[in-house]
């Protein structure tokens, strides 16, 4: 799709497609498709099913309602940030008293579109005419027209002089697939850095993977997650604390910030086991959670922290363990047997077994009604195998 057809995507004659063609599943395509070229032009009746298409993958990132009245393209769609993700990071920006903000690789708008929601000014940029296109019809479609203003050039080229803060997310793919040298992002992110200390207020966007000494001294890293999966990392400059580190877990917003804290101590395997979430590991925070829940750890390389008693955390699943073995599968296939357990999640860290690669060695009978969950690891040092069940 061109910027010429987008344009007649947004014409009362596209609109009226796009009703059309929604919920059309793909055995249905071939024959809807066929019977409205008749009628319409071929490009855009392409244009409308490929956007409906397009719409339906976007209601797990956007959810029903605002997925089916925004616009997408495919690379647009993959690289957009989810909302909720999108709207926390809009929230805190708020919150550190941001009115105007401009948004440099814009995207399809979703960044600015948050930050519009919170009543803040965008100056929204991207090179591409299309993608531009497609944010500035996105404000209009959620009403924050007169909010978001969508300029098509080099970021590189903008002054965001008299702005209250930059946001920036540097493209991290290319026609080749991710990137992951932060100096090959599209602008690199040393340009992204350069930028953020001449703002009162910057956060950058960059892998979840950034490694701890690659952020600068003077930026606070946060890392998010969402249901579990980390989604993105975030380096604030001008924030509150410069130099730590945080993970946020979304959907519920909770925050643990680091305490520079020495590594927890090693132990053997209590009854019950916690397994931190992905951004609490990413920022290398293991040990505030330890500290919380009053635990220690199985291995002192491996991220599995251990209690005696029973701890509520947002932090980490918790699991109560009944069994520590060393690992040997011929006796892990009989104990299952043996406790008519058919079912098996396995969960490993610090060994080289697959899962997928155990559950066919164990041959377990499916029509044994238990459960468990099988933890593949190291305790101090020893390849190991533990028992349990996930905390209610």
């Amino acid at each position: 799709m061109d910027s010429e057809v987008f344009a007649e995507l947004l014409s009362d004659e596209g609109q009226a497609l796009l009703r059309e063609v929604r919920g059309v599943g793909p055995a249905q395509e071939l024959a809807v498709a066929t019977r409205l070229r008749q009628r319409h032009e071929p490009a855009l009746v392409s244009a409308a099913m490929a956007q409906s298409r397009l719409r339906s993958r976007a209601e797990a990132k956007f959810g029903p309602a605002d997925a089916h009245a925004l616009y997408f393209t495919a690379d647009g769609l993959e690289q957009a940030t989810r909302t909720s993700v999108a709207a926390h990071r809009a929230r805190r920006m708020r919150e550190l008293g941001v009115r105007t903000a401009a948004d440099l690789c814009c995207g399809i708008g979703a960044d600015a579109l948050a930050l519009a929601r919170e009543g803040i000014r965008v100056l929204a940029v991207d090179r591409s005419p299309l993608t531009c296109a497609v944010a500035r019809a996105n404000a209009g479609a959620l009403g924050l027209a007169d909010l978001v203003e969508v300029r098509c050039a080099d970021v590189t080229e903008v002054s965001f002089d008299g702005y209250d803060a930059l946001f920036a997310d540097p493209a991290r793919r290319t026609g080749r697939g991710r990137v992951f040298d932060p100096e090959a992002y599209s602008p690199p992110l040393s340009w992204a850095v350069a930028a953020a200390r001449a703002a009162p207020l910057a956060a950058l966007k960059v892998a979840p993977g950034i490694p701890h000494e690659a952020v600068p001294p003077e930026a606070e890293a946060e890392w998010v997650s969402y249901g579990g999966d980390v989604k993105e990392a975030v380096l604030w400059f001008g924030a509150r604390q410069p130099g730590g580190v945080r993970a946020t877990l979304l959907p519920a917003g909770d925050t643990l910030t680091g305490r520079g804290l020495p590594d927890p101590e090693v132990g053997p395997v209590g009854r019950y086991l916690y397994e931190p979430d992905g951004a609490v590991i990413r920022a290398h925070l293991v040990a505030e959670l330890a500290e919380r829940v009053a635990g220690r750890l199985i291995d002192a390389t491996i991220a599995y922290v251990t209690t005696d008693a029973m701890h509520s955390t947002p932090y980490a699943a918790g699991y109560e363990i009944t069994d520590v073995l060393p690992f040997n599968v011929k006796k892990l296939r009989a104990l299952l047997r043996e406790r008519g357990v058919g079912v098996v999640t396995v969960k490993k860290r610090g060994s080289a077994v697959e899962p997928e690669e155990l559950r066919r060695k164990l041959k377990l009978e499916k029509s044994a009604a238990g459960s468990c969950t099988v933890f593949l690891t190291r305790v101090a040092g020893a390849p190991s195998m533990l028992l349990g069940h996930p905390l209610r």
